[in-house]
C-alpha cells in the first residue's frame, strides 16, 4: 500500500478543529482509493509561542523540508501581536521551503452562497496563480529618522527574472492542461478557431508600475510565445477587481504578483461563497508544498463545533492531488459539493445547520 507522510500543524483557535475534519475526509479517501496516510503533529503556534518565546525552532524549516507536504489549520493568537506567528511560520515557510506558488482555486457551488446577483456555478470558475517568494513581502526596505517628523518608511517590491519567469511557467502550463484541451468560457468564437483552448490574464498595473510589471509584461509575451494553445491577456489590477463583482465569468486562470494576489484572492473567496470554502496551496513543484484554508483562526469560535470545515476539507483535497492522488481529490471535491447542495443550510459559521465534527463526518461518508 502507497504511504504517504504529512506533517500537520494545527495551529491555533479553529485551526485544530477544522484541520481534524479535513483529516477525517482524506482518510476516508486514502482508504477508499488503496492509500495511507501517516499523519506527523507539530505544535507551532501561539500557545508555544507564549510558553516558549519561541515561533519556529532552528532546526524546523529542515525538518519539515523531509516532507513532501504540510497540512496546516490555522495561525493567529489573540494574544499575540499579529505580524509576529503571520511572518514567523507563514512566510517563514514559505520563503525558506521555496513554495514560489500561492495557488487559489476559485469555484461557487450553490448560487445563493454568491452575493453577486444573477451569478451562479457557471460563472465563478476560475484558479488564481500568485507569486509567493517576491515583491513586497520580502522585507526589503526600512526606516530613516523613526519617530521624527522627518519619518521615511521605505518598502520596496523585489522582482527577479528567475521568480518572475518561474511562477509564469507554472501559470501557462496550468492554463495549458485546464479543461483537457477544451474551449474554456473565457474565449471568444475567433479564439477557438484559431485553436485557442484556455485564457491565461495576467493582472499587474503596467501604467503605474513601470519597472516591475515592465518586467512581468515582457516575460508573460516572450513566454507565451511557447504556449499556442493558451490566449494571453492583460487587465490592470483595479480592473480585475471590478470586473470579479461584474463578471466573474470572463476569467479562466489569472497570474500576478505577491502584493495583488493577496489582494484579489479575497474578493475571490467572497464571491465562492466566502472563506469557509476557500482553500489554497503554497507549492514548491520540486519540493515541500504546504495546503491551508485561507480563513483565520476565528478564536472567537473556538471549541464551540460551529466553524465551517469546508475550506480545510477542500485544502485536503488539494493536497492529494498535489501528492499524485487525483481520484481522490475529486471524490473529495465531488461530496463537498453534495452535502452543501443537499444538507448544508449556509456556509457562514454556526448556521450550517451542522456542526464542524458533524460537517466533516457527511462529507466524509459521501466520499
Amino acid at each position: 500500500m502507497k504511504t504517504y507522510d504529512i506533517a500537520l500543524i494545527g495551529g491555533d483557535g479553529t485551526g485544530p478543529e477544522v484541520a481534524a475534519e479535513g483529516i477525517k475526509v482524506a482518510n476516508a479517501a486514502a482508504n477508499k482509493f488503496g492509500f495511507k496516510i501517516n499523519w506527523h503533529p507539530y505544535d507551532f503556534g501561539g500557545e508555544r509561542y507564549l510558553k516558549t518565546g519561541e515561533v519556529l525552532p532552528d532546526s524546523a524549516v529542515g525538518e519539515l523540508r523531509k516532507f513532501k507536504a504540510i497540512f496546516l489549520g490555522a495561525v493567529g493568537h489573540p494574544q499575540v501581536k499579529p505580524g509576529i506567528l503571520e511572518k514567523g511560520i507563514l512566510l517563514r515557510l514559505r520563503f525558506e521551503l521555496e513554495q514560489y506558488i500561492n495557488l487559489r482555486p476559485v469555484k461557487l457551488y450553490r448560487a445563493q452562497d454568491c452575493p453577486l446577483k444573477d451569478k451562479g456555478p457557471e460563472h465563478v470558475d476560475f484558479t488564481v496563480v500568485r507569486e509567493n517568494n517576491e515583491g513586497l513581502y520580502t522585507g526589503a526596505g526600512g526606516f530613516l529618522f523613526k519617530g521624527t517628523p522627518h519619518e521615511v518608511a521605505l518598502q520596496e517590491s523585489v522582482n527577479t527574472r528567475r521568480g518572475v519567469e518561474r511562477c509564469l511557467k507554472y501559470a501557462f502550463e496550468l492554463a495549458k492542461k485546464q479543461r483537457g484541451g477544451k474551449p474554456w468560457k473565457g474565449l471568444k468564437p475567433e479564439d477557438v478557431s484559431a485553436g485557442k483552448t484556455t485564457q491565461l490574464t495576467l493582472c499587474g498595473k503596467t501604467n503605474v508600475l513601470t519597472y516591475a510589471f515592465d518586467l512581468w509584461e515582457r516575460a508573460f509575451h516572450e513566454l507565451g510565445a511557447n504556449y499556442p494553445t493558451v490566449k494571453r491577456d492583460y487587465a490592470h489590477v483595479d480592473a480585475t477587481c471590478m470586473w470579479f463583482v461584474k463578471n466573474p465569468e470572463w476569467f479562466d486562470v489569472i497570474v500576478t504578483d505577491n502584493m495583488f494576489g493577496d489582494i484579489i484572492t479575497d474578493i475571490a473567496a467572497m464571491i465562492q461563497g466566502g472563506l469557509g470554502v476557500a482553500a489554497g496551496g503554497n507549492i514548491n513543484p520540486e519540493g515541500t508544498s504546504m495546503f491551508e484554508p485561507m480563513g483565520g483562526s476565528a478564536p472567537k469560535y473556538t471549541g464551540q463545533n460551529v466553524i465551517n470545515p469546508i475550506a480545510a476539507i477542500n485544502a485536503a483535497g488539494m493536497m492529494l492531488d498535489f501528492l499524485g492522488e487525483s481520484q481522490a481529490a475529486a471524490a473529495i471535491e465531488a461530496a463537498v459539493v453534495k452535502i452543501i447542495n443537499t444538507k448544508i443550510q449556509s456556509l457562514a459559521a454556526g448556521k450550517m445547520g451542522y456542526g464542524t465534527r458533524e460537517v466533516g463526518d457527511l462529507v466524509a461518508a459521501a466520499v
